[in-house]
């Protein structure tokens, strides 16, 4: 993934999102990432870019990964710079208590630096999603 800033970068995942059905406006999901960036960075230690949103336009719980280009990185204002992998985390609006859940879940899995460095050298989306699959597995949909 090649992004411009963090905006961009939450964009193109959730255009992923939109394509597959997982979110009926993608512009409303957007204005509420964005409200959420303007909050708090999502930045988390290891290079990561954490945004996320509890939505009204999203259908069912989904995340989108992207992982930055070969010599790009995003500034999502972690402490210790900017991202080069990026999860866009999506849950419907009336599900707070699984957006937390899910949402400390992955955040947990991410500071562990053997599952970054496998979801940065996976080479295609079905391995990825494997290994967030993998994280959640214990979570009660």
């Amino acid at each position: 993934m090649e992004a411009a800033d963090r905006y961009d970068a939450a964009a193109q995942l959730a255009e992923r999102l939109y394509r597959a059905g997982r979110i009926t406006d993608l512009e409303g999901f957007l204005t509420q990432v964005q409200a959420r960036e303007h909050q708090m960075a999502t930045g988390l230690p290891g290079g990561i870019g954490l945004p996320h949103a509890r939505s009204e336009y999203v259908r069912e719980t989904s995340i989108a990964v992207g992982i930055a280009a070969y010599g790009h990185s995003i500034d999502f204002g972690a402490s210790d710079g900017p991202a080069t992998l990026v999860l866009l985390i999506a849950t419907p609006a009336a599900s707070f208590s699984q957006h937390l859940e899910v949402l400390a879940t992955i955040a947990r899995s991410l500071f562990r630096p053997s599952f970054r460095d496998s979801l940065r050298r996976a080479n295609d989306a079905e391995v990825i999603s494997e290994l967030i699959n993998s994280s959640l597995v214990f979570f009660d949909h």
